[in-house]
């Protein structure tokens, strides 16, 4: 890293890295809201990490202002930082946000069995992820979910974590996408009817009730899910029954699939 950045200034920065699904939202919404903003990709520029040092932060998305920090994927916290009116915002049901995950882990392990073999060590466009790897994170995150509610906090990490070579082959993750449903199915029907979903989450990037947890890993799977459909198609296959609307209507998901929302530059970056 390279030496801290001093920012003294008021305006607004935005840490983020290609292919990070809250990072795409966070600038979607200040874009939105005509909230200019220096754009800082930490994946291109390590100084751009050592800014984030003063504030003891190593993760995206971050929004800066001075002294004055957001993490961008609690939207009411960088409204508030931007002086933005965020008003009320309201979720899906508990039940109908469960069907829209399983619907998400369905659609992964369709895509997944698609892909082909030599296709999933290639890496995505100005991302070090490789399609299996992505593949891999959708079933992690509702992993780290079921995790949370054994007892281990969320962290930045739980988010980055990719398969072992030898759970990177297509059965393999087309075999974790299928368990995951399997898992949070018999979770809903045991544990999970339990569950006060006004309570708060442990997570790591905000104050946030289970409910508003169960939202963020229903549409940041539901956004890789996406992803995993735009690599197909910019290899020339068509998705395998891709969800519609009734699958993504309703969850505050970015606009876009990617930073760069043209398929073909899949191909040239394989």
């Amino acid at each position: 890293m390279g030496t801290t950045t001093t920012t003294a200034d008021d305006a607004i920065r935005v840490y983020w890295m290609t292919g990070c699904s809250s990072c795409l939202r966070t600038k979607e919404f200040l874009q939105k809201h005509g909230v200019p903003f220096l754009s800082r990709n930490v994946l291109e520029d390590e100084a751009a990490y050592a800014e984030l040092e003063r504030f003891g932060l190593k993760q995206v998305p971050i929004v800066t202002r001075g002294e004055a920090w957001a993490n961008g994927q609690v939207l009411r916290d960088v409204a508030k930082l931007c002086g933005i009116a965020y008003g009320e915002v309201k979720m899906l049901s508990v039940a109908e946000l469960r069907a829209r995950l399983d619907a998400v882990l369905a659609g992964a392990a369709r895509f997944l069995a698609q892909m082909p073999d030599e296709a999933l060590a290639r890496e995505l466009p100005n991302r070090p992820r490789s399609f299996a790897q992505l593949g891999w994170h959708i079933a992690n995150i509702a992993d780290a979910f079921l995790e949370h509610e054994d007892g281990i906090p969320l962290t930045f990490d739980s988010y980055m974590r990719v398969p072992e070579p030898q759970d990177a082959t297509r059965e393999k993750l087309v075999a974790y996408c299928e368990a995951m449903r399997q898992r949070m199915a018999a979770w809903f029907e045991g544990p999970g009817r339990a569950c006060d979903w006004s309570r708060r989450a442990d997570v790591y990037y905000g104050e946030q009730t289970m409910h508003e947890f169960l939202e963020r890993t229903v549409w940041h799977a539901g956004q890789h899910v996406r992803q995993l459909m735009w690599v197909l198609e910019g290899m020339g296959i068509a998705p395998d029954r891709p969800p519609g609307r009734e699958t993504f209507a309703g969850l505050p998901m970015p606009e876009k699939v990617w930073d760069e929302a043209d398929p073909s530059k899949v191909r040239r970056a394989s």
